[in-house]
């Protein structure tokens, strides 16, 4: 009697739950339209009373209780109590339904491994079926009104063909004040090691594995005799009870439109009809009833379980199965896609939108060219590169601090382009291009890099051009960059048109194969002596005082001069 509409609600539609609302069999309104027409009359019984039997006086006193019912009636805390309640009950009932005995894991181990399709072999496998069935029969009696309307007695048990009148015999015989439905589970066990016995069995593996099979629907039966003896706590389901029906009548007396000539809080119209409280009474109500009838799935509700229907299900699939399918197997011949590596079924056009390429991963939408591509942003914007403090404030839209010093960091680098120094303005004094190239001359003096040395200074944090236009410095100060002394345009690099600037052309391709072929003759004399020309910074430090010193001079001197022209 279950109410079947999953083919009603099969796609997502605009208003597509509307259909179901106008379906009587199994709906909200058959459960509830007696206990809805006993609430909506006792109401108006209520209101006509008020309204037309009662003196002012005692219209004032009802008034006064209606609006104390009113007002202590939400206090009954309906929703979490009816919540909780039905959730238990939910969950109860889908336990019971994932705990229904299906023989067919049993069937399927008998027929493959209960041999002999001989007279003997056939009854062999057809009677430990019935035993099978017979099981969750005497279960399905104890636990389910319709199916013990069907089966009142054991006659007819034995009418309907699931024990024989020598069987029920033996059944009455043993005395037990318990439920007796063990009774097939033990026979089918004797039986199955009988045959064993006899060979029809092969090995003691089968037998384990269809014992096991046993065991496992002798537990799903007992789960089901468990839930009908051990139910909900009765206290619980009195408490739920009391607590909507003690609500709504509150409801009844405290919902009721007073006079508005009186001035009540809340009482300024008179409607006559109670409509969201008539809809709150549809609904607590409704959820209650959803309750009744989830509680005892066995019953003969409309969405109860349909165990008559288990019952005869399981005998004819279960028979067929071990009987006239044993070792009745089709001739076996070649498949339709026996030569085609790539096997695509085909669609008909009503399916043909379900045609997809097979899912490959999230990753496979993202090209490789976007990848090389960040990468070469990333290469070329090396500031691009910050820490989540610079993310933050370009995030932020936060402004960077002014670089007052570009302090080279040195790392260990192994590459074929040359060695870069980037020096930035000195904050104490500021020597011309002449005074930096004698310095820079001592500096190299010191020290000779080949491009394959493994030992190298490279300045790793270049200022930007942004960042040396906000240099609180004369801009006419230019930044030293140190490389081969192989250019393309030489006469870029010997004319200085201006005497504050100067200018290094880059490398030709020529120029850097030639620099690679002698790197790599020299490479094992450059890895030697490498350390040892490495400048130590006692003597950079002596350099710069040195040129600090020339400087300091120079600018005296000029100092006196302007003081002699003047």
């Amino acid at each position: 009697m279950t109410v079947t509409y999953s083919s009603k609600v099969a796609n997502a539609t605009f208003f597509g739950f509307h259909r179901l609302l106008l379906r009587w069999r199994g709906s909200i309104y058959k459960l509830l339209y007696r206990e809805f027409l006993v609430f909506v009359l006792l109401y108006y019984i209520l209101s006509f009373i008020y309204r037309w039997v009662l003196t002012d006086p005692q219209k004032r006193l009802f008034e006064k209780l209606s609006i104390y019912c009113d007002r202590y009636a939400e206090q009954i805390p309906v929703t979490f109590v009816l919540g909780f309640y039905v959730t238990l009950v939910v969950n109860r009932w889908w336990n019971q339904f994932q705990n229904l005995p299906w023989p067919d894991r049993l069937m399927f181990l008998i027929s493959s491994c209960v041999q002999g399709q001989d007279e003997q072999g056939r009854l062999l496998r057809r009677t430990l079926m019935r035993y099978v069935n017979l099981t969750s029969l005497l279960i399905f009696r104890s636990v389910s009104t319709a199916v013990y309307k069907r089966f009142p007695t054991i006659d007819h048990v034995v009418d309907a063909g699931f024990m024989t009148s020598e069987e029920r015999k033996i059944f009455e015989d043993l005395k037990s004040p318990h439920l007796k439905y063990w009774i097939p589970a033990v026979w089918f066990t004797n039986l199955a090691s009988k045959a064993r016995k006899e060979g029809r069995i092969q090995n003691s593996v089968d037998l384990q594995t269809i014992l096991t099979e046993m065991n496992k629907f002798r537990t799903w039966c007992s789960t089901l005799f468990g839930y009908d003896w051990v139910g909900i706590p009765l206290v619980y389901t009195q408490v739920v009870t009391l607590a909507v029906y003690t609500f709504f009548l509150a409801c009844i007396i405290g919902r009721q439109f007073l006079d508005p000539a009186q001035g009540y809080q809340g009482h300024d119209i008179d409607l006559y009809v109670p409509v969201f409280t008539l809809l709150q009474f549809f609904f607590y109500s409704g959820w209650l009833k959803v309750a009744e009838q989830l509680i005892n799935p066995f019953g003969e509700d409309d969405d109860d379980f349909e165990a008559n229907w288990c019952i005869d299900r399981n005998l004819q699939v279960s028979l067929m199965a071990v009987d006239e399918m044993h070792m009745n197997i089709p001739h076996m011949t070649k498949d339709i896609y026996w030569n085609e590596p790539d096997v695509r079924p085909p669609y008909t056009p009503a399916s043909a939108d379900y045609c997809i390429p097979s899912f490959l991963g999230s990753t496979t939408d993202m090209g490789v060219s976007e990848i090389l591509q960040n990468e070469d942003v990333n290469a070329n914007n090396p500031r691009g590169q910050a820490t989540v403090l610079g993310r933050m404030r370009r995030l932020l839209s936060v402004q960077e601090p002014l670089e007052l010093q570009i302090r080279p960091s040195f790392k260990r680098h192994s590459s074929d382009i040359p060695s870069v120094f980037s020096l930035g303005p000195d904050l104490h004094f500021h020597p011309s291009m002449e005074e930096k190239m004698q310095a820079h001359s001592r500096l190299n003096s010191h020290t000779h890099f080949y491009p394959l040395s493994t030992v190298r200074e490279v300045s790793s944090t270049s200022p930007s051009p942004d960042a040396l236009k906000r240099t609180p410095f004369p801009n006419n100060l230019p930044s030293i960059v140190l490389s081969e002394p192989q250019v393309e345009d030489v006469s870029d690099s010997e004319s200085v048109t201006d005497s504050q600037s100067m200018r290094f052309g880059r490398l030709s391709p020529a120029s850097k194969i030639k620099g690679n072929q002698q790197s790599v003759q020299e490479s094992s004399q450059s890895s030697m002596s490498t350390a040892k020309s490495f400048p130590s910074p006692k003597e950079r430090r002596k350099d710069l005082q040195q040129t600090s010193g020339t400087v300091d001079s120079s600018s005296q001197e000029k100092q006196q001069s302007q003081n002699h022209d003047s």
